[in-house]
């Protein structure tokens, strides 16, 4: 069945300026978002971008700018990101928990000219900012501008770009195929990608989600997860926006609070990753939750452990779905399909293709495991690259289909079952984690020869990082300045749990390290390991 609202936004209306305009129209004062104690509506959002985006015009900013975004869950987020959008410069959101070498590298490599950074994250930029010769100025959020160390570059406070003028800008200066975002995912076998996305994009997924699970003007979403994430963004802001219901925004998810932000904003709806997921369901039974208006969750992926009890409980439908940032919901388990199909992703819709494919790319039958590969049918839909790496992009869309790395088979119903990650990727605590990034970080120290890093399981679930070292000799590193060194160059949840020094690293004779062998020995030594957090190491974000 054809979604309905793909026909209310066509393609070529699918840019921020023309959504935020039609639904400011359409919606008027009623609530888009809920922060705290404040209540906004579809018409104040709409002046306040547009406000953005008159001060980023009188700061120099033009069309094809590109402007990184280092701030927390707020409304000035989206502000900023969507006044730079209403002008055609590109927000870099970037993930708060970057610092260090991991910082510089998003902002040099993404070509950011200016950045938008609140004063808790400043610190970090100042210790990396004379490394930044492109930078051209700051816009800083909290504090006081002149506390910043911009390396003489210009500090403009945020509040300022709320002083502009709120008339409207001209809706044809922004095309749907114009880059509207580069969101960085986490490398495999190379450094961070910087994935290229168009305005119709996010509003795709937004338009897709909300009309396949049934969002309308009466719900509320509840967004407890990072905005610098699709997930949060995409799945959650942009499809409030297609359906013209509104967003109860929260500063981060906190699992005491979660119930009683849920009840207060009369939230309809929210998304969960796995280890958000099992910590809520291990929370004991309150008064908010049996009376909350909750009526979905969409969970990535599904707990089928507790798939039944947690709708029974919640008096939820849990949804959910199999995406990619270079892409979109490449299939859907939405409220209609079948509880027997509950251990799934859901099935493709009417805007893409799959098929899994064997090593040589050959299709497979239904029922055999290979890797995932998809097309869109619908244009404007996916990525348009990721940035200043070609040859990665002909890499991974060869062919005519996009190869996701990830390995699956679809049943005889056509609904996707997901297996593992054939990329080297951790997944920790909802982060995509380069195995490679940890790695190249860690080998800067001068004490260390060579690194590798593995996932070792969880008991939330998901993955924990470890890093097997070999030191130079003669070393006397420890464990824990091992993490300290991690602690300070990289972001908080890449952060290794587990250390274990090794005399040499496990190759195969053309020199790749087989981690699968590292893998197997972590596991079968999991208890025995060195581990930070029994030894009482807190790593702070």
């Amino acid at each position: 069945m054809k979604n309905p609202l793909s026909t209310r936004y066509p393609i070529e209306h699918r840019t921020i300026g023309r959504m935020l305009a039609t639904q400011a129209e359409a919606q008027g004062e009623r609530p888009w978002m809920r922060w705290q104690d404040q209540a906004i509506s579809y018409a104040e959002l709409e002046r306040m971008t547009n406000r953005y985006a008159h001060s980023l015009q009188s700061l120099g900013i033009r069309k094809g700018d590109h402007v990184a975004v280092l701030l927390p869950n707020g409304p000035a987020f989206l502000w900023l990101l969507w006044g730079l959008g209403k002008i055609g410069a590109v927000a870099v959101p970037v993930n708060t928990a970057a610092k260090g070498e991991l910082l510089r590298y998003f902002i040099e490599q993404s070509d950011s000219a200016w950045i938008a950074v609140d004063a808790e994250f400043a610190p970090r930029l100042a210790s990396i900012v004379h490394e930044l010769p492109g930078l051209r100025g700051v816009i800083l959020q909290g504090g006081s501008p002149g506390d910043v160390q911009a390396g003489g570059r210009p500090v403009i406070d945020i509040g300022e770009l709320a002083r502009g003028s709120d008339a409207q800008l001209p809706l044809d200066a922004v095309r749907a195929s114009d880059m509207h975002l580069i969101m960085y995912t986490s490398g495999t076998t190379g450094p961070s990608k910087g994935v290229m996305s168009p305005h119709s994009q996010g509003h795709g997924v937004g338009i897709s989600v909300a009309g396949n699970f049934g969002y309308t003007r009466d719900d509320v979403l509840y967004v407890c997860l990072p905005l610098f994430h699709g997930n949060a963004l995409w799945y959650s802001s942009y499809a409030a926006l297609a359906a013209g219901a509104a967003v109860a925004l929260a500063p981060r998810f906190s699992a005491s609070q979660f119930w009683p932000d849920i009840a207060r904003h009369g939230a309809t709806q929210f998304n969960s990753l796995s280890a958000m997921t099992n910590i809520l369901w291990k929370l004991p039974p309150t008064p908010e939750e049996q009376g909350s208006r909750v009526r979905q969750a969409m969970m990535v992926p599904v707990p089928t452990a507790i798939y039944d009890e947690f709708q029974q409980r919640y008096g939820v439908r849990i949804t959910s779905v199999y995406a990619m940032t270079e892409n979109f919901a490449m299939t859907l388990f939405t409220p209609e399909d079948p509880d027997d199909k509950a251990g799934s992703a859901g099935k493709p819709r009417d805007d893409v293709r799959l098929r899994i494919v064997d090593d040589y790319d050959e299709p497979l039958p239904a029922g055999e495991v290979g890797e995932i590969c998809m097309h869109a049918t619908e244009p404007g839909a996916m990525m348009l690259g990721y940035y200043k790496m070609p040859e990665v992009t002909a890499r991974e869309c060869r062919g005519g289909w996009f190869h996701t790395g990830d390995r699956g088979y679809l049943d005889g119903d056509g609904y996707l079952f997901f297996v593992d990650r054939k990329k080297e990727a951790i997944r920790r605590r909802g982060e995509n984690i380069s195995a490679y990034e940890v790695e190249l970080i860690l080998s800067r120290h001068p004490e260390v020869y060579e690194a590798a890093a593995v996932p070792v399981a969880s008991e939330l679930g998901e993955d924990e990082v470890m890093v097997y070292v070999v030191l130079r000799p003669g070393s006397a590193l420890t464990h824990e300045e091992v993490v300290h060194f991690c602690s300070a160059n990289m972001a908080y949840y890449m952060v290794p749990r587990f250390v274990d020094f090794i005399h040499a690293l496990p190759k195969t004779a053309s020199e790749k390290i087989e981690k699968y062998k590292l893998k197997q020995d972590a596991q079968s030594r999991r208890e025995a390991l060195w581990d930070r957090e029994r030894e009482g190491i807190e790593v702070r974000r």
